[in-house]
């Protein structure tokens, strides 16, 4: 445990950070698994509004720093491209 206070908030800080980063993370990969799920089934609707939905994520991941930008971007296109496949 830290005796100085700053050391102290800094451990306050550190643990509500990795709380948010996966919680964030978390929600990511349950929406990337729910639309890989409905790429495959061939629902095209719902797909489009998952992946709508997961790259906005995305964005706010990388804004927050819970992802590097560069990572985010690859992921999204990742998941455009299985989507425009899945388009025919």
């Amino acid at each position: 445990m830290p005796n100085i206070k700053s050391a102290e908030k800094r451990a306050r800080i550190a643990n509500e950070r990795n709380l948010r980063n996966r919680m964030l993370k978390s929600r990511l990969k349950t929406n990337v698994k729910k639309l890989n799920t409905a790429i495959e089934a061939g629902d095209l609707e719902t797909a489009e509004t998952l992946y709508r939905t997961t790259a906005g994520l995305l964005d706010r991941a990388a804004l927050k720093g819970t992802l590097h930008r560069n990572a985010a971007d690859r992921k999204k296109a990742q998941l455009a491209v299985a989507l425009n496949k899945a388009r025919g």
